[in-house]
């Protein structure tokens, strides 16, 4: 008999069960985290415009979320605070009656098994949009440590699971450890923005929480998208400090970033899928362009081929529905 000069790959791909049998990544919603920006006042639910099915909600209208989210399978959110007032150091980030805090604490009255992600940054709450505190033009490393560690503990106190900063100053997972150990939150995991890029995809989710810098931009702080050997510098310090996971933002434009920390260091890797990522397809889709449900799904199987283990994404409610199909 003639020796064949090919293999056969199609056997493994003859049937939808046979694919789903040898299928190397999976997604489930167990992997997704979905973020909320909530808001002062009352009877709040604000969609924001650059984000199609993404709100701002009051906390009246928090619990009406979180329902869904549960019926849906979803079992993590990261909280986002949208106040009314801001001023120079961000005082509504870690004041104990802050947005977030009362936010924290109606979820785990209401929904205790729900895992709760504070982003802990100063940007939200600042009058100038930076995620520190400002002197001369310039955003201050030290100074702004100890506000975000103040941020950090408040939220904790208030019943958050998670503490996520994503201010990127120098040292800030050492310091945030520190405070949280000191008021007897050893158990609180730190899920840092280790990697994080100064990106052109982060534009709806300023619409959506008020944060766009007044002056400037952030490229002192968040990293320079060219870089790659300093994102694994970033994620190492971030490690030796008592980081519990590192998130890489943006995803999408990083896959070989993700898959380098992924293969460098032994701790739950996040992925967020950023607002500008969700708007390009939502607004493709839209259009009548692309099948949205099958690009989502790709994409996020992606992210997870990368080296994801978690993916905080805005789209998190449509692929919940998808997979249950």
């Amino acid at each position: 008999m003639k020796e064949l000069l090919f293999q056969r790959h199609r056997r493994l791909r003859s049937s939808e069960s046979m694919r789903a049998m040898v299928r190397e990544t999976q997604l489930s919603t167990d992997d997704l985290i979905y973020p909320i920006f909530v808001v002062e006042g009352n009877n709040i639910k604000n969609e924001v415009g650059s984000m199609p099915g993404v709100y701002q909600v009051s906390l009246d209208h928090l619990s009406v979320e979180l329902e869904e989210l549960v019926d849906l399978g979803i079992r993590s959110v990261l909280l986002f605070g949208v106040p009314k007032d801001k001023d120079e150091v961000g005082t509504q980030a870690y004041c104990e009656t802050g947005i977030v805090q009362e936010a924290i604490r109606k979820i785990k009255k209401e929904f205790p098994e729900m895992l709760t992600v504070a982003d802990t940054c100063l940007c939200e709450y600042t009058s100038h949009g930076h995620c520190g505190v400002i002197k001369d033009g310039d955003v201050l490393n030290d100074e702004s440590l100890e506000l975000i560690v103040q941020t950090a503990v408040s939220q904790a106190k208030a019943g958050a699971d998670i503490i996520a900063p994503s201010n990127m100053m120098d040292g800030f997972v050492a310091a945030i450890r520190k405070g949280l150990d000191e008021a007897g939150f050893v158990n609180i995991p730190i899920m840092s923005y280790a990697v994080k890029y100064a990106s052109a995809f982060y534009g709806p989710f300023r619409d959506a929480a008020g944060s766009a810098p007044q002056f400037g931009d952030r490229k002192t702080y968040q990293m320079d998208p060219a870089n790659r050997l300093e994102a694994l510098r970033e994620a190492e310090s971030d490690v030796r400090e008592g980081a519990d996971f590192l998130i890489v933002k943006p995803a999408l434009s990083y896959m070989d970033i993700m898959r380098d920390v992924k293969n460098n260091f032994h701790v739950p890797v996040v992925a967020y899928n950023v607002s500008g990522e969700y708007a390009m397809v939502k607004a493709a889709a839209q259009n009548g362009w692309i099948d949205e449900k099958r690009i989502v799904l790709e994409k996020l199987t992606s992210m997870k081929r990368a080296g994801a283990d978690i993916i905080i994404t805005y789209a998190a409610k449509d692929v919940a529905r998808w997979l249950s199909e």
